[in-house]
């Protein structure tokens, strides 16, 4: 029973909060990867496109929810979403068009694309905090938890109790369709295709007459959609609050640039890594090992390596790790 009990506790507190954050920081990593492997730059207004999209969506939801719709258990920003999609990629394609294609088009160095993009970054947070102000917003409706900590108790008689958010189901199922969808599309369509030719080589691209034009904005509505979904993902497993989008800035760029930046699939799991790391250093395993241990030898202390406070340094010493020793990423990309 104890064995029972310390495993319900790992898969309570690591495994499915790991899966579901992971799922988040993957949709970040990919965009941050798609616009570096294609457009050629580190967009670091990643996060705050992510709140951007999200906030969107939160004003579409209020207002279906004010009408009276809902969708039961699931949560109303689900068809808030494609309204959302449209909104941010209309965002991105005009900032590429007044601000970023100026200096594509006059072959800018990539660091200048990079300075431009934080100051894209901070008139993103700008305008979200106008809107709809600095605070926590909730959105989520509908039902919370699929399984609840004390129905799992009374139900198997254990100790521990196993809680799943309906979120976090949701968030794994969209991400693993989304991602299944994106690798298709770039791996077995002519556009996709185009697309990855063009990020090999470019003048090679243009020569086998690609519109450089089209792939910038099918990569931009890519990153849309990727934005929009993984910052509503996260905003209703946990709620939304622009600073914190800014915040996850962090561990985005880490899992793109440990999975190997401008490789979509090293960054895929590149979110898990981040996410599965940040989460066992920063756990305190003492009820884990009172379960496992006998009772003599149990803990005193909380058995943790990393307070949570520290959470994000996990994520930059990481980064700094694979920079120093494996800078082209667990999966070959781009040296940076």
């Amino acid at each position: 029973m104890d064995i029972l009990n310390s495993i319900i506790l790992l898969l309570n507190y690591i495994f499915i909060p790991a899966l579901s954050y992971g799922s988040q920081l993957a949709l970040g990593a990919i965009f941050v990867t798609l616009i570096y492997g294609i457009l050629r730059f580190a967009n670091f207004a990643t996060g705050d496109m992510m709140s951007f999209g999200t906030m969107v969506t939160i004003l579409f939801t209020w207002y279906l929810q004010s009408l009276g719709f809902s969708l039961g258990v699931l949560p109303t920003a689900l068809v808030a979403i494609p309204f959302a999609i449209m909104f941010m990629v209309a965002y991105m394609l005009f900032i590429d068009k007044f601000v970023f294609s100026y200096y594509r088009v006059n072959k800018s160095p990539p660091v200048q694309l990079a300075m431009v993009s934080i100051g894209v970054m901070f008139v993103t947070q700008a305008i979200v905090r106008i809107i709809i102000g600095p605070a926590d917003q909730r959105f989520f409706d509908g039902q919370k938890f699929i399984i609840k900590a004390r129905e799992f108790k009374e139900m198997t008689g254990l100790n521990e109790g196993l809680a799943i958010k309906s979120t976090q189901v949701l968030t794994i199922f969209v991400t693993i369709v989304l991602v299944s969808l994106l690798f298709w599309f770039l791996n077995k369509t002519k556009t996709g295709k185009s697309m990855k030719a063009y990020s090999d080589n470019e003048d090679l691209a243009l020569l086998s007459g690609i519109d450089p034009k089209r792939i910038v904005m099918i990569t931009w509505i890519i990153a849309g959609i990727l934005a929009t979904i993984g910052g509503v993902l996260y905003g209703l497993d946990k709620s939304f609050k622009p600073f914190t989008y800014f915040n996850n800035m962090l561990p985005i760029f880490a899992a793109a640039i440990v999975g190997g930046i401008g490789n979509p699939f090293g960054a895929f799991l590149g979110g898990y890594v981040i996410a599965f790391s940040e989460i066992f250093l920063t756990y305190a395993y003492k009820k884990f090992f009172s379960y496992i241990l006998p009772e003599s030898m149990e803990p005193e202390s909380l058995v943790q390596l990393l307070s949570t406070d520290y959470k994000f340094a996990v994520s930059f010493s990481i980064l700094v790790i694979v920079l120093l020793y494996r800078p082209s990423g667990i999966f070959k990309g781009k040296v940076l």
